[in-house]
């Protein structure tokens, strides 16, 4: 008798384990198939805008039919020319990662990888053009080249709207279990929700905690925390699946998901999480984890073995002494052209800043830099002489406490041109001469001032490691309506992944944030 019912459980086991694979193989042809047909749908939209781009510039420019190489002496017509130009285009934007499936709905991933795109294939255009010596001049090619960079972030900008609404009803996402505490679940909700070009789609929560004693995985019995974050930081019901070892990942291939997402409580490089990421990996299941914001990701990792010891060195390669030296120069040149070009509005401003209350047109005040240094920031003056002598009056009225979260919105010490000038960061223009004085730098983080820094914890410290700067991730990402929370996170991401690339995004940013200014008080 106990063999048979030996055998009927085993029956079981093995009929539930091939629906199991079956979902799974219908989850992944799913995935696949709209991948596939989204980013050929992409690539060929991509490559229709270069060809347009390839077409106006040969029709303004009077370029000839047939193009002739004198190398080979063979003639070729000007569409298959483009055709084959076209062609390179894709293969570059492909280099650089613009089809990667995260990217598709992010706008300024979007932006920066085909910025890139436009560099390699210029390159490539130079080399081809070169090696069949066509009579296509260097002049057409560029524009060719800078146009179809012009029209594909046009098409991309609109492209990337359409993902970001279909995401929105759960289209062209990945079914998303998230794994955690109470706590970390609800952080995670809040960041997917206000970043919706992402392609991860919470489709239920699982809330586990480590038992101090034996140092295991469990089940979080929370349950009102949990659904309390949800309803807190997610716009929708999601159901709460009970952690456990073996049956865990089964339930979660049932419900079409695809990702696991882990918070927080395991620990990359633990036990718990190795075993954890083996269990779901080894059901077809992907693994995502959410890292702190001083991560090590942004490192280049070296490992060599000598004498049967393994070494492994890691370093930031932005710190070196060239990519220093590159933003030196980088931050004095974007200084000169700045100073040069609102001479006018710096002007105006100051002989209206002079005419509303005949106080100083200018400001200055000590703030924190590289390394804890204290420097003398420079400001054009928005608010009334001696404003500084009031704050903790002001608030006090506003029941806050000096410290780094004060944030007034309605400042009574603003004055009626400091309204503008803030709302605009015109105020900011004079910190272009601290550039060049070398106390700042045109993007990194906010400067703050000493009672702001000594609330700081160890993480958020590290701000302190580049130079502040007059934009940065701050500024272009909410300012004064961010989280704690939140700003920190997007400060020391900068210190770890700082770029001249991504410098000139975040100036970039910057021009749409005083174009349509949010969080400046």
């Amino acid at each position: 008798m106990p063999s048979r019912v030996n055998n009927g459980e085993k029956q079981n086991n093995k009929t539930a384990h091939t629906e199991l694979n079956d979902i799974r193989l219908r989850q992944v042809s799913h995935v696949l198939y709209w991948r596939f047909f989204v980013n050929l749908a992409f690539m060929l939209i991509d490559m229709a805008m270069y060809l347009i781009a390839g077409a106006v510039i040969v029709s303004l420019r009077h370029e000839g039919q047939v193009l002739y190489s004198f190398r080979f002496d063979f003639a070729l017509n000007t569409t298959v020319y483009f055709l084959i130009s076209a062609c390179f285009w894709i293969w570059s934007l492909r280099m650089v990662g613009l089809y990667r499936r995260h990217v598709m709905g992010d706008r300024y991933q979007i932006y920066v990888l085909v910025t890139k795109g436009m560099v390699v294939c210029w390159v490539v255009q130079c080399a081809f053009n070169y090696f069949f010596n066509f009579n296509f001049t260097l002049t057409s090619l560029s524009l060719t080249v800078i146009v179809g960079w012009a029209f594909t972030m046009i098409e991309r900008t609109v492209m990337r709207s359409f993902i970001t609404r279909s995401r929105r009803k759960g289209a062209y996402a990945y079914g998303t279990v998230i794994v955690g505490s109470p706590h970390g679940i609800g952080r995670t909700l809040m960041f997917l929700a206000q970043r919706q070009q992402l392609s991860y789609r919470p489709v239920a929560v699982c809330p586990i905690r480590v038992n101090p004693s034996t140092g295991l995985v469990e089940s979080d019995s929370n349950l009102d925390e949990v659904r309390k974050q949800i309803r807190d930081n997610w716009n929708g019901h999601l159901p709460v699946l009970n952690y456990d070892d073996d049956n865990l990942a089964g339930r979660i291939i049932a419900m079409n998901a695809q990702i696991v997402m882990v918070s927080d409580e395991l620990r990359r490089n633990s036990d718990n999480y190795n075993i954890f990421s083996v269990r779901m990996e080894s059901s077809g299941l992907e693994i995502a984890a959410i890292s702190s914001a001083a991560d090590t990701a942004g490192h280049e990792i070296h490992v060599q073995t000598i004498q049967g010891m393994t070494i492994i060195s890691q370093r930031l390669p932005q710190y070196s002494i060239g990519a220093q030296l590159s933003k030196r120069i980088f931050d004095i040149l974007v200084s000169l052209i700045a100073i040069v070009l609102a001479s006018p509005i710096m002007l105006i401003t100051a002989l209206l800043i002079k005419l509303d209350d005949g106080g100083p047109v200018f400001y200055k005040q000590q703030r924190i830099g590289l390394r804890g240094k204290p420097f003398y920031i420079h400001k054009f003056r928005s608010m009334s002489v001696n404003a500084d002598k009031h704050l903790a009056e002001v608030a006090a009225a506003n029941g806050q406490e000096l410290g780094l979260r004060v944030k007034i919105k309605r400042d009574p010490r603003v004055t009626k041109i400091g309204h503008f000038i803030r709302k605009t960061s015109i105020d900011e223009l004079p910190q272009f001469f601290d550039v060049l004085l070398g106390t700042m730098s045109v993007v990194g983080p906010r400067p703050q001032r000493q009672f702001e820094v000594d609330e700081y914890n160890q993480v958020f410290a590290t701000r302190l490691l580049v130079k502040p700067g007059i934009t940065g991730p701050w500024q272009v990402s909410g300012r004064s309506d961010l989280s704690d929370e939140e700003s920190e996170s997007l400060d020391v991401a900068y210190v770890q992944n700082w770029s001249i690339t991504g410098d000139i995004v975040y100036i970039f940013r910057t021009v749409g944030t005083v174009l349509l200014p949010k969080g400046a008080y």
